[in-house]
């Protein structure tokens, strides 16, 4: 893991801090200007994941090969520290958001709140706020929303590992602790507390504190080769086998090295391998009876 110069970019994840207001694909454009200003041509930027405008924390960058990594961030560990505002539910669930309902909050207790955080663990079905990126219709919700229009997002299947109150000031708001998949919405959480107590809620400050292993940086630090996708097993390939999976053909299981960081315990996983050739990640192998075969190319 390097901090590198943001006119030296390269192929890889870059871990950056979006602040509180910024765009997550203000980052992207960031990352993308250095790629010009450096005069390098076919390296293509992505995020790995977008963060809310008023939310602040890690984005992953993906550049070059490893834009072809999104989908298997999604299953990944995100860490959030949230902070609920009890009282007022929000069109969007934030507090940008215009209040469409209100409750009475004065009977909520810590005992109360814990009792409410304990069904919404573990694979629930949640539906996505309105102001949400999911598609509908062929369009992304928000934009529907902010033209006025009536959406209706459809629940998806989410995973909500652990969750943690930290600390209270009854009966205004109260500090939270989550680790969950991707597509989860935390502003969903706060809405479906607030509407199970009766007293309904809305996010004030969000923040993602790590994905995975990787912490929120306070500088852009840059990933590649062994260091990318650590959660998975490994499988180092001779020169003859880096040949064959780059043809799209199987090769024997052989030995596979554990991960150097392992997912929390009863975390859901995925049967994934990395192929790793001198130290360099070329491709993402699956399971085949007694062979494995590449998935992807990286």
């Amino acid at each position: 893991m390097q901090v590198v110069d943001p006119a030296l970019p390269q192929a890889g994840i870059y871990l950056a801090h979006k602040r509180r207001g910024e765009t997550s694909f203000s980052l992207v454009h960031e990352l993308m200007e250095a790629v010009r200003l450096a005069g390098i041509r076919k390296l293509p930027v992505c995020h790995g994941g977008a963060l809310d405008p008023f939310a602040e924390g890690l984005v992953l960058l993906l550049a070059g090969p490893a834009t072809r990594l999104m989908e298997l961030l999604h299953p990944v560990p995100k860490t959030y520290s949230a902070l609920i505002e009890w009282g007022t539910e929000t069109d969007n669930g934030d507090l940008l958001g215009r209040v469409v309902a209100s409750g009475d909050c004065s009977a909520l207790t810590p005992a109360l709140l814990d009792a409410a955080l304990a069904p919404l663990l573990g694979w629930t079905e949640q539906v996505p706020p309105a102001f949400s990126n999911k598609r509908v219709d062929g369009e992304r919700a928000y934009l529907k929303a902010h033209r006025g229009e009536e959406v209706v997002v459809p629940p998806s299947r989410v995973y909500l590992h652990e969750a943690r109150f930290l600390s209270h000031q009854l009966p205004l708001r109260s500090s939270l602790s989550l680790t969950c998949r991707g597509g989860y919405y935390v502003r969903s959480l706060a809405r479906d507390l607030g509407r199970a107590l009766g007293c309904r809620a809305h996010l004030s400050a969000l923040r993602r504190t790590a994905i995975g292993p990787w912490l929120d940086p306070v500088d852009r630090v840059h990933l590649d080769g062994e260091a990318l996708l650590p959660w998975l097993p490994s499988r180092l390939l001779t020169d003859r086998e880096e040949k064959l999976v780059a043809m799209g053909k199987p090769i024997g299981i052989g030995a596979l090295h554990p991960p150097s960081w392992p997912l929390p315990e009863g975390f859901p996983g995925e049967p994934r391998v990395r192929a790793l050739h001198r130290s360099k990640l070329v491709g993402i192998l699956g399971l085949d009876g007694a062979t494995l075969l590449r998935l992807r190319p990286v």
